[in-house]
């Protein structure tokens, strides 16, 4: 299960469920299934639209930092999928396996954010264009965390770990976002190899992400 202080930490207001909420409790039913597609298609989009701003920015700065978080953002994306087939099925079984495909679809991202991150250090490259660099770092700060609450605030209201795992990944993504800023800044600064480095930073947080959305779904 992931940890009270690491939770509170990615959702300081996680616990403020609505009163209403609170007095009707949605189980298995249509009105629960509803509900929690709209928060999975909603944060979807959002994520997208994140996503796809991103890459923009790293056709034309190619920094790996960026990749590595344009990376976690389509995997975030992608676990829409799995979670949204979870509500459509109206299965707790179905949500629960929908947990773990969050699990490998993170996994997965970080993967992919670690060989671009390492193929940097052995062939570095100049990075251009730091100023969208910066700006894409806080688009992604933003998108992120608008979709973690959409999804926690779902998960808390339906008791969904699936929903809950998959807004903490979003809440984490935003903060691995900074990452990009943080890279653009050093880089402006004459440190060019703090993009590959904070790239294989943000590989390691997306791995220890992996292991408390596993808890979370385990549990």
């Amino acid at each position: 299960m992931m940890s009270h202080t690491a939770y509170c930490f990615l959702y300081p207001h996680a616990h403020r469920v609505d009163a209403r909420d609170r007095a009707r409790p949605i189980e298995l039913s249509a009105e629960r299934k509803r509900d929690g597609l709209r928060a999975v298609l909603t944060s979807l989009l959002i994520l997208v639209i994140t996503s796809l701003m991103q890459a923009l920015v790293f056709v034309i700065s190619g920094s790996v930092a960026l990749f590595a978080d344009v990376a976690h953002n389509v995997g975030d994306a992608l676990t829409a999928v799995p979670v949204g087939a979870g509500f459509l099925l109206m299965s707790r079984k179905a949500e629960r396996f929908s947990g773990l495909g969050v699990v490998v679809a993170i996994f997965i991202s970080a993967c992919v954010a670690g060989y671009a991150a390492t193929e940097r250090l052995i062939n570095p490259r100049p990075l251009t264009n730091l100023l969208p660099l910066a700006i894409a770092g806080v688009i992604g700060v933003v998108g992120n965390w608008i979709a973690a609450g959409v999804r926690n605030r779902a998960g808390e209201r339906l008791n969904s770990a699936a929903l809950i795992a998959d807004g903490a990944h979003a809440a984490a993504d935003a903060y691995a976002s900074l990452t990009v800023v943080l890279s653009a800044g050093l880089v402006a600064a004459g440190m060019p190899l703090a993009d590959p480095l904070l790239a294989l930073a943000v590989t390691g947080f997306i791995l220890h992400i992996t292991w408390e959305a596993w808890h979370t779904v385990r549990h």
